[in-house]
């Protein structure tokens, strides 16, 4: 039998834009709808079950396309290749958002975030409350936002492609 392999690349980047186009409809969603300055536990589970569905799609097409072979180290750089393009789109629409289209979103991220603080321990001395607002300002600057975001879409990816790579894969017989 003849030895056939698909190329990462070409499944990496239609998979990466993808994810990156949902990710941004998504992003366009929670803009539009006034919750993006107000990060829910709701969505945070729909972009995480977003990366997870476009990334293990993309191992399995790959997988697919390889004739049902696939093995776990092609798995990992399809899957973290997916994430990286998938969060590079996605650090570009939130710099745009932060800086284009409303450029004081970071300060009504912050202040809903005080606003949070203080629900929580509404015991708080101001001298508490401005330290910790001074953290979360540093935090919530675009470029570590975006750096934090790229960042854990590798993790994540390496993580999806890991568990999904070793459930997926199978070998070619050597004979």
């Amino acid at each position: 039998m003849e030895k056939v392999t698909t190329s990462i690349n070409r499944h990496v980047l239609k998979y990466g834009l993808i994810l990156g186009i949902i990710s941004v409809i998504n992003g366009v969603i929670l803009y539009a709808v006034d919750s993006y300055t107000n990060q829910s536990r709701v969505n945070t589970i729909i972009s995480i079950i977003i990366l997870i569905s476009v990334t293990t799609y993309g191992i399995y097409t790959y997988k697919s396309a390889n004739n049902g072979f696939l093995r776990l180290n092609e798995a990992l750089k399809t899957g973290i290749g997916i994430a990286f393009i998938g969060g590079v789109i996605g650090v570009i629409w939130h710099i745009l958002i932060t800086s284009v289209i409303e450029p004081d979103i970071v300060n009504q991220t912050i202040n809903n975030q005080q606003d949070k603080m203080i629900t929580r321990d509404p015991n708080m001395s101001q001298e508490q409350i401005n330290q910790s607002m001074e953290v979360i300002k540093k935090f919530n600057s675009p470029f570590i936002t975006s750096l934090f975001a790229l960042i854990w879409n590798l993790f994540a990816g390496f993580l999806i492609s890991l568990i999904g790579g070793a459930i997926m894969q199978k070998k070619r017989d050597v004979f």
